[in-house]
């Protein structure tokens, strides 16, 4: 028989879901000064500093 999760593991899964949310994954095209050619860049921001971000 399987153990049970407890009631903590539980209440922590859904913390960390929640926080989770919070965060989006922003992706940006460079040129490359060289060659002209495009390149991707990809990071994770959180939700409030994606302006900041993609104005750089």
């Amino acid at each position: 028989m399987a153990k049970a999760a407890s009631k903590n593991a539980k209440i922590k899964d859904l913390k960390a879901a929640a926080d989770a949310k919070n965060w989006t994954k922003v992706i940006r095209t460079v040129r490359s000064p060289k060659t002209g050619s495009y390149t991707f860049k990809e990071s994770i921001v959180h939700k409030d500093k994606i302006k900041e971000h993609i104005g750089q």
